[in-house]
């Protein structure tokens, strides 16, 4: 009996000391902001870091960046030592090179860290290696968890919908490799509000997982996720992952009217595939960024990321960076809040036209 009391109270006190040594660990960082992802009872740290800048395999995301697992590994300890554990890819991005150099970099970091990744974009010219059947999910999961050199993904996303496979197929796909421990949640990225609504009640339905999270593009400049998809997400109590805050860099400060494109992604051809956006619209909302900016002490992507992380239903902010300048300007985006009036100035330049029938009103 002594002896058993002797061995309770050393777990005991190793708990305790686990604990505190726990409490002490969170307040050294550099007070990042937490947040649930959507839905679900994860929590994560309101920024995470997107890795489509790693690699840089192929034309497209050559555009991007090139950074290779000596960079990578840099970012992401940056990214560990101010709170950021969380980390975005897919298999598309660099045809899995992304995946690849983000296992490397999290070699010895994986139980530190939140992956997430997806699937459903074509991966080659083979007719199978595309899309959310039954047949692709199974084999892109697999794929991923090699290139990331991990056992489990936390957070599995559909891509895009795939209007040639049942949702049913898709859902119960999902719902089996949840089962099987190989993926934790699951979300989708570029879904209309209808699509996402009919997976939702499918799920529902079938008593499957629910998408716990949406992944869509969200920045100052591009706010058409506001009419549709934000009141269902509100609605059905999810969370956004915004992609792309800065609107595909416009929203650096680098872009401006009648001057010549500073080096980055702009000039090396990365919006393509982006929205238009017209030039006098863009420098408008760039001159009062940088009023604000000049008026708070920030920078003008700080103040554009700060904007988005204040607004209702967002989770978490996808940041990118080509470099560590770049990663630590956008870290420096949160811990600290744009006032009433600066959110109200940028909310009032940036609101778009109501679509319908929204523009009808309500009864």
């Amino acid at each position: 009996m002594i002896q058993m009391y002797n061995l309770n109270y050393l777990y005991k006190e190793i708990t305790w000391r686990s604990f505190a040594l726990s409490i002490i660990t969170y307040k050294n960082k550099r007070d990042m902001e937490y947040r649930k992802l959507g839905s679900s009872g994860l929590t994560i740290p309101v920024l995470s870091f997107g890795t489509a800048t790693f690699g840089g395999t192929n034309e497209f995301f050559r555009r991007w960046g090139e950074t290779d697992a000596k960079e990578a590994s840099r970012l992401i300890d940056i990214c560990l030592e101010h709170g950021i554990n969380f980390f975005d890819t897919a298999n598309v991005y660099s045809q899995g090179a992304s995946e690849e150099i983000l296992g490397q970099a999290l070699k010895g970091k994986r139980h530190d860290a939140i992956v997430a990744s997806k699937a459903g974009f074509t991966m080659s010219d083979k007719i199978n290696h595309r899309g959310t059947s039954r047949f692709h999910l199974m084999n892109a999961v697999h794929d991923s968890l090699r290139r990331l050199d991990t056992d489990y993904i936390d957070l599995y996303f559909i891509h895009g919908f795939d209007k040639r496979t049942p949702i049913e197929e898709t859902l119960k796909t999902l719902d089996n490799l949840v089962s099987s421990g190989k993926v934790r949640y699951i979300g989708c990225s570029n879904f209309t509000a209808w699509q996402l609504m009919k997976s939702l009640s499918v799920s529902e339905k079938h008593n499957l997982e629910k998408f716990v999270i949406y992944q869509g593009y969200y920045s100052l400049i591009g706010r058409d996720y506001e009419q549709e998809l934000k009141p269902l997400i509100e609605d059905q109590q999810m969370g956004l992952m915004a992609w792309s805050p800065l609107g595909w860099g416009r929203l650096t400060g680098k872009i401006r009217k009648n001057r010549p494109h500073a080096p980055g992604r702009i000039q090396a051809g990365g919006a393509v595939g982006s929205p238009p956006v017209d030039e006098d619209y863009l420098e408008t909302v760039i001159q009062t960024l940088e009023q604000i900016a000049d008026e708070i002490g920030k920078s003008i992507p700080q103040v554009a990321l700060n904007w988005l992380v204040q607004q209702e239903t967002v989770s978490n902010v996808i940041i990118g960076a080509r470099n560590e300048t770049q990663l630590l300007e956008n870290i420096g985006s949160v811990n600290w809040t744009l006032s009433d009036e600066h959110l109200a100035r940028l909310s009032e330049i940036t609101t778009p036209a109501l679509i319908y029938p929204h523009w009808v009103g309500e009864r």
